[in-house]
């Protein structure tokens, strides 16, 4: 993929989903304070902390990417991505669904360490990219 195109994606998904981890923040701290217990909560603030973390991590991605473009840089953005959906996602769903009185999906807490999996990896390829690129 053109080096502009996947910088102007890999920056675009980061603004977006740091918009989602601000706007799901005040969704929490506003319109699940009431219908949550603490430890439900906690939850899903854990799920918005690493959301916010790793968009931090996905822009920085997408900055590094722009002087050094390599297959591990944009694997490792995806890896974010991934991470994001799969770990903060469950988090969200698992609070949402207690929050709407339901037992919610057996299974879902599965997900998250999969999503951690991914963040994990991201961190692994970030940190291969750079070595190979500035050593």
């Amino acid at each position: 993929m053109d080096k502009n195109v996947m910088t102007k994606k890999i920056l675009r998904t980061a603004a977006i989903l740091g918009a989602l981890a601000v706007g799901l923040g005040a969704f929490g701290a506003h319109g699940l304070k009431k219908q949550l217990t603490a430890e439900e909560l906690s939850v899903f603030e854990t799920g918005v902390r690493y959301h916010f973390y790793h968009v931090f991590a996905l822009l920085f991605t997408g900055l590094f990417y722009i002087q050094h473009p390599s297959k591990q840089v944009s694997v490792a953005a995806l890896c974010f991505e991934i991470g994001i959906v799969l770990f903060s996602g469950s988090l969200y769903l698992m609070t949402a669904l207690k929050a709407g009185g339901s037992v919610g999906i057996s299974g879902i807490g599965l997900i998250t360490p999969i999503g951690g999996l991914f963040f994990v990896a991201g961190w692994l390829l970030l940190a291969f990219a750079v070595h190979k690129t500035l050593s």
